[in-house]
């Protein structure tokens, strides 16, 4: 199937205002249910329409079943749809060009979703940020909705095999968001990264730490001196 295929009676629905969004109006609509069906499809292309015909309607940010399905797609396998699927996500927890918030049951709907995820789709966030810094900014909204997220961001910052660039993702954002529970675990990381690299200087000739272990001490150094701020 095609989206693109399909009558333009069945896909361009009459507009629609935010009043509408608090009764359901917006999911009776054909084009909504298609778009969103596609969404969650087998097929890349498919979800790819999808989400580019949600957007195009203002479904995201008007209906709170099309919000809650959106949520779900953090762990989209294709990462740059994944990196689309964030930026729709943060422009409902945001006021749009005039000013407005979305409505509160799309936005409650919403920050109930973030509010459950666990290291799985957060890792999937810090891979988003790795491949665009300018989504630090929807991202940062997304894990203002999980109190949880700290814990589990010091737990993929402590992961040795985690590749460094996620690392210092993790750290990053323990610190821009302000996850105070995440101390301790940069306290212990801090200090053995440190005693390895004090050791290494007094003992030359013992096995070196991976160089990508030390160039973390930085970002945890800063993480901390941001969460111990005042």
């Amino acid at each position: 199937m095609d989206l693109k295929s399909l009558p333009q009676q069945t896909l361009q629905p009459t507009l629609f205002n935010y009043g509408e969004a608090t009764n359901g109006a917006l999911e009776l609509f054909p084009a909504v249910w298609i778009a969103t069906e596609a969404l969650v499809s087998p097929e890349l292309a498919l979800r790819q329409q999808g989400l580019s015909q949600l957007n195009e309607l203002g479904a995201p940010r008007l209906s709170p079943l099309v919000a809650a399905v959106l949520a779900t797609r953090l762990t989209e396998p294709d990462l740059e749809l994944r990196r689309q699927v964030v930026y729709t996500l943060g422009d409902i927890l945001a006021r749009d060009e005039v000013g407005r918030a979305a409505p509160e049951t799309v936005r409650q709907i919403v920050v109930y979703t973030l509010s459950q995820m666990r290291q799985r789709p957060l890792f999937a966030l810090l891979q988003v940020a790795v491949i665009d810094p300018m989504a630090a900014v929807p991202i940062s909204r997304l894990l203002n909705a999980c109190p949880y997220a700290g814990r589990h961001m010091a737990d993929i910052l402590s992961e040795r095999k985690h590749p460094l660039a996620i690392r210092r993702m993790a750290v990053h954002f323990i610190g821009l968001v302000g996850y105070l529970e995440a101390i301790p675990s940069l306290e212990r990381l801090l200090t053995r990264l440190e005693a390895r690299v004090v050791g290494q200087h007094m003992m030359p000739f013992a096995p070196q730490a991976p160089i990508d272990e030390v160039d973390l001490l930085p970002e945890i150094r800063a993480a901390l001196a941001d969460l111990r701020a005042p």
